[in-house]
């Protein structure tokens, strides 16, 4: 079995942990108002990778934690990335009628209450993130630190800024710094955030946080640009909505500053950066490499090749 295999078995089962834990701290959709938890969750719980809280849970193992009780903090991180999926998705933002396969949160309930659907994630996120401060869980000193976490990688510092930076730089031709910015905040802050937040929860020691921190940021801008490569030469199925529509935009992307090879030696830099720390955690070693190994193999073609423009292939 090859380590993406392994990390493709682990991403399910955690997958199945989340939805679970989901479900169960997401307001049901019997209390009123039930239009606004129908939309939480149909974004929450639609079909995604959930990669994010998957590597919450790795996180957490590797810094020595057992068992669930760090399920309902891979949730909190999981509401979070769903907020920022149904803002980016709005006419004002992103403009994107699809997502994951189906229509965005504005098109199936209007953009008023997609708006507020988003908001309350984000607020029900944090509500179950306090909750893991009662003795009974992580208790209040590791639940403050994991508040402290999600909130500035989520704010103006974090992915919010990022999208800021993103809307702002629209149609225009931006520096590579910008688009570091962006990609840095807007993507890498979230992922960053979720390894941290396995190991704050785990009570894991500072070198184990600083080397999950160095691969969980250089793996989330990598995730990024492989977007973004996606977008310019994938298909519907592989991003889950329409492919071209950051072109046709003007949107910030690494194939439209730096263009394809640039794009992909980017991409190799950050996936090397990320392998270094693997070998710090020799239990989960196999899984951390096979993450990286499925960002590397989304953005190749099926001859095993790195993506090029359309018109290219």
């Amino acid at each position: 079995m090859t380590d993406v295999d392994r990390f493709r078995e682990y991403l399910e089962a955690a997958g199945r942990r989340v939805d679970l834990a989901l479900d169960r701290h997401l307001p049901r959709t019997a209390t009123r108002p039930r239009i606004i938890h129908r939309a939480m969750r149909y974004t929450a719980l639609s079909e995604g990778k959930r990669l994010r809280p998957a590597l919450v849970i790795l996180a957490f193992e590797a810094a020595g934690g057992r068992g669930k009780k760090i399920d309902p903090v891979a949730a909190a991180v999981e509401m979070v990335h769903a907020f920022s999926l149904i803002h980016d998705d709005l006419p004002a933002m992103d403009d994107d009628d699809m997502r994951r396969g189906k229509p965005s949160s504005h098109v199936a309930f209007g953009e008023g209450v997609a708006i507020l659907a988003g908001d309350a994630l984000l607020a029900e996120a944090f509500r179950t993130l306090g909750a893991r401060a009662r003795a009974g869980a992580l208790g209040p000193r590791i639940g403050a630190r994991l508040v402290e976490e999600l909130s500035a990688a989520t704010g103006s510092d974090g992915v919010i800024g990022g999208q800021v930076l993103d809307l702002l730089s629209e149609g225009s031709i931006v520096s590579r710094s910008t688009v570091d910015y962006i990609h840095g905040h807007k993507t890498g802050r979230l992922f960053a955030a979720s390894v941290r937040l396995g190991v704050l929860a785990a009570d894991g020691s500072r070198a184990t946080l600083d080397a999950f921190t160095r691969y969980g940021t250089a793996a989330g801008v990598a995730f990024q640009i492989v977007d973004d490569l996606l977008g310019a030469a994938g298909s519907f199925r592989e991003l889950g909505r329409d492919p071209g529509r950051d072109q046709a935009r003007g949107k910030v992307t690494y194939p439209r500053i730096v263009g394809f090879d640039g794009s992909h030696r980017a991409v190799n830099r950050l996936l090397a950066r990320a392998r270094k720390e693997t070998a710090r955690f020799p239990r989960q070693e196999a899984l951390l490499s096979g993450f990286l190994d499925l960002l590397d193999a989304r953005r190749r073609g099926p001859d095993g090749e790195p993506l090029r423009p359309k018109e290219a292939q």
